[in-house]
């Protein structure tokens, strides 16, 4: 097992009703930014509940926080906490707002200019505006762990970074704020939290027997409930244990030990940036194109996941097979379509875009060995057309 510290600040409230809490999370006397995306708040009650729960306290509201949160409205929000001499920020939505909100916390005190925070992913350790978060939608596991995507519009891309100083103070986890959820979101967060595991276990066989048997845990819970959580959003346990899933997987415990991919999602973040298309639609395109690509470096993993997960029996490379083709039978049935050709016509050029715009950035090779370079980029993208 390799050598790793394990960091984790954010303290977890979760169930039902926890946002009662509230004025108790929130330091006294702090003047808040509440921070949302395009207003579901209002229409499910949350942001009702919210400002009930925090009566007495001085509220500056910024909404309008994009889904992949682009630079451009956040640094207006860093404007508003500076001209309004903002403490603290409550983050009230998915993945997104969170995401958006951890850069906001970053950019404030920030000496320089904030692209670099993005462009150069500067690590954030100290002097962020401190934040908690109310999760309105499980997927990406922000709410717990102290990375973000943001996209800058004027550029096209899609950029990751983060910090020991941007995990949130706290965090409400109410499974039941999913019922009102449209189906194609709850898809999105299933897919997206396995495909966060799968980053995290594909690799290659290693000693990181109980970090595999977690991430094991959380993929089979994930299949288990995924497609009946969508169908049946009321039901707390598969909600409970869907969006306990989603945190889990991305909270930092099972990739400690242990190696790490990420080159999945570092090109699915280029297909968002320049089509738009959903995040987890996008790692359902390129997940298992890379798979097939980096075949003989994943075989050995590949065939411990088909066994494990999906019972498969065989020679290694048989099951290692039949693993791909397993994990897009679930993305299927989760209502991915799995080929780029099926969200824009105009695909002909994209992996030569991707392959000319990671070579400008110095990205000579992705994965858990770096053994996906620009040439293994270009096939993964082409074989996802």
């Amino acid at each position: 097992m390799l050598n790793f510290e394990l960091y984790n600040p954010t303290n977890l409230i979760f169930g039902k009703g926890q946002i009662e809490k509230l004025s108790t999370l929130v330091p006294k006397d702090a003047k808040i930014l509440l921070a949302y995306g395009g207003g579901s708040i209002f229409k499910n009650g949350i942001h009702e509940q919210v400002i009930k729960n925090l009566k007495g306290f001085d509220i500056v509201e910024f909404g309008g926080i994009e889904p992949n949160p682009h630079f451009e409205t956040l640094m207006k929000a860093v404007e508003v906490i500076k001209a309004e001499k903002i403490d603290f920020i409550l983050a009230v939505g998915g993945g997104s707002v969170i995401d958006g909100v951890k850069f906001i916390s970053a950019a404030v005190n920030f000496d320089g200019n904030p692209l670099d925070i993005l462009q150069k992913r500067l690590l954030i350790k100290e002097n962020a505006v401190p934040f908690g978060t109310i999760l309105t939608l499980p997927a990406t596991g922000s709410e717990m762990n102290s990375g973000y995507v943001v996209t800058i519009k004027a550029t096209q891309e899609k950029l990751a970074s983060g910090g020991s100083a941007l995990f949130p103070k706290f965090s409400i986890c109410d499974p039941t704020v999913i019922e009102s959820l449209p189906k194609r979101q709850l898809q999105n967060g299933v897919v997206d939290a396995y495909t966060h595991v799968m980053e995290q276990y594909l690799t290659y066989p290693h000693e990181g027997f109980l970090q595999d048997r977690i991430a094991e845990g959380i993929l089979q819970t994930l299949i288990e409930v995924g497609p009946k959580v969508v169908e049946n959003p009321t039901d707390y346990a598969l909600a409970s244990n869907f969006m306990w899933s989603c945190t889990m997987a991305l909270n930092g415990l099972i990739q400690k030990g242990v190696p790490s991919d990420w080159a999945t999602h570092m090109i699915g973040h280029e297909l968002t940036a320049l089509y738009g298309i959903d995040h987890a639609r996008t790692l359902a395109i390129i997940g298992p194109s890379l798979y097939n690509v980096m075949f003989d470096t994943k075989k050995g993993k590949l065939a411990q996941y088909g066994r494990r997960i999906f019972n498969l029996t065989g020679s290694d490379d048989e099951v290692a097979k039949e693993a791909i083709n397993k994990t897009v039978e679930f993305f299927h049935t989760m209502g991915m379509d799995t080929k780029l050709s099926q969200y824009t016509d105009d695909y002909t050029n994209t992996a030569n875009f991707i392959v000319k715009r990671f070579d400008e950035r110095g990205w000579k090779g992705l994965g858990e060995n770096q053994l996906v370079t620009l040439d293994k980029v270009k096939s993964i993208v082409e074989l996802s057309y």
